[in-house]
């Protein structure tokens, strides 16, 4: 085997840069070639996916299931208002996202049996979870995430290479600047690491000194740059899905080339599988450190002043900005995570103190500003009806609010919550299931995070029993025990 020389830094999805170079090694890079028989595709209502995700869990009280008629230790502080749905109520601290309210489906029924911070369970299919998981995202128990199985299930579809990386995270990989590092959630899981997501990385500073998680015992203040950034903050590729420092992009191609005459040469001595297998591998890994589209689409500073004023000149907003850019220029799902930041980001939204300080001041002022402007961005732009946004979390908050710590709390609660989803198929202005009257458990149409999995997989044009083969090549359901709700769609 004739190797290139490059550093053996591990590129984004867990291969390394001599691995990409290694000619003839190619099918050592470790891009899962696994193989499913799915069932062909449908015709797909979205042709791509934006989700977001809030981690910590926001409260549906005071966000998309306000309790205005409920005693004041359930209510809490902030009012409902009206919105441009009559009849609909959402949380105070959201007026934006009130007058685009009739483009939203809001479901106030999601439920599981997990309180704690389940992300890998509401972004997979796996049927159990527990606590020990929460922190551990090679463990064998996992599955993959949804933008993993897409990506996947594209790629046993396609015949050429897309042009653009199909599964990108936003803004660096999940929860790598807080205190936990190695939450699970968002990774190839026994498809591979070549199906994690394509990681982009943030070059900035925080501007804003945000309320303190814990306002009876923090006394650092932290400039969490999802409240404000400088204007020169910008996003990069991360790390290892970047060329060698000593590699430039003409000896890159110069590399390639002789790779491609090497595989000629080779053709005739190997099944044409094979060679076909090898090539789809070598693409696939060339599209990760060739591209320049990824580049100018995360290159928000092409944007005008308005409209990254619009969205926001915070990391959240500017992050959501990006993932318009990104499925724009045909990226097929791009997710933007909101998670912790320094060493009293927490869990961001886990309020299990100074709970309406945080929400008033800092967590509910940005969300609003950007969730709308990212909605109304792609309905002016005609890519909201083919644009799918489900903007989720791993569970809600108690119905009762504990007043013991300063600015009072609410604490981990899975029987019922909120999510909002948007585009690419789903209703418009309408709300599905219902909370009891305090919002502590479901009223009526639970919804599962599989179904909400299950029914995003349908609009993307993949039917409900499409499987992925488990490391034992056993088939598995995409969405586990999801199945498609007929309720969230148009």
């Amino acid at each position: 085997m004739l190797m290139l020389s490059g550093s053996p830094k591990k590129l984004c999805n867990g291969v390394t840069r001599r691995e990409l170079l290694q000619i003839g090694g190619i099918s050592g890079l470790g891009l899962s070639s696994l193989q499913a028989a799915t069932p062909a595709q449908s015709a797909p209502k979205a042709k791509a996916c934006i989700f977001v995700f809030l981690f910590g869990s926001p409260p549906q009280h005071e966000t998309f299931d306000p309790k205005p008629q409920a005693p004041r230790e359930i209510q809490g502080e902030m009012s409902a208002i009206s919105t441009c749905v009559p009849g609909l109520q959402l949380g105070e601290g959201l007026p934006l996202t009130a007058t685009i309210a009739d483009r939203l489906t809001i479901v106030r029924s999601m439920t599981h049996d997990y309180p704690i911070h389940c992300c890998a369970y509401v972004m997979t299919g796996m049927p159990i979870y527990s606590i020990p998981l929460e922190t551990a995202p090679r463990d064998p128990q996992h599955w993959p995430f949804i933008g993993s199985v897409v990506d996947y299930l594209d790629s046993q579809q396609r015949s050429q290479p897309a042009s653009m990386p199909a599964n990108v995270g936003l803004p660096w990989r999940f929860c790598s600047r807080g205190t936990s590092s190695n939450q699970a959630g968002p990774y190839g899981a026994f498809l591979g690491n070549g199906f994690d997501p394509f990681w982009t990385d943030f070059q900035g500073t925080g501007t804003v000194v945000v309320p303190p998680l814990n306002a009876d015992t923090q006394t650092e203040q932290v400039l969490d740059p999802h409240a404000g950034i400088d204007a020169a903050g910008h996003f990069t590729l991360a790390d290892g899905c970047q060329l060698p420092a000593d590699l430039s992009p003409a000896r890159f191609d110069a590399r390639r080339h002789l790779l491609s005459r090497f595989d000629a040469a080779r053709a005739s001595l190997d099944t044409a599988a094979e060679t076909l297998r090898w090539s789809a591998q070598q693409q696939r890994a060339f599209s990760l450190v060739g591209s320049h589209s990824i580049r100018q689409a995360l290159d928000v500073h092409r944007e005008s002043h308005t409209t990254r004023s619009r969205y926001g000149l915070n990391l959240f907003g500017q992050s959501c900005l990006a993932a318009r850019r990104l499925v724009e220029a045909g990226a097929r799902f791009v997710s933007v995570f909101w998670d912790p930041f320094g060493p009293h980001g927490a869990s961001v939204w886990d309020t299990h103190s100074n709970h309406f300080p945080r929400l008033r001041n800092y967590l509910l002022p940005v969300f609003d500003q950007t969730w709308s402007a990212l909605i109304s961005d792609l309905h002016d732009r005609g890519l909201l009806d083919e644009t799918l946004v489900l903007c989720t979390s791993e569970h809600g908050r108690t119905p009762q609010i504990d007043s013991g710590p300063r600015g009072g709390a609410r604490h981990h609660w899975s029987r019922v919550y909120s999510s909002v989803f948007a585009g690419g198929g789903m209703a418009q202005g309408k709300v599905v299931g219902s909370s009891d009257a305090i919002g502590g458990d479901v009223a009526d149409t639970p919804i599962s995070p599989k179904d909400m999995q299950a029914t995003a997989y349908h609009l993307l044009g993949f039917p409900e029993d499409a499987t992925i083969p488990d490391p034992q090549g056993r088939p598995l359901r995409i969405a586990g025990s999801g199945q498609v709700r007929p309720e969230l769609l148009q």
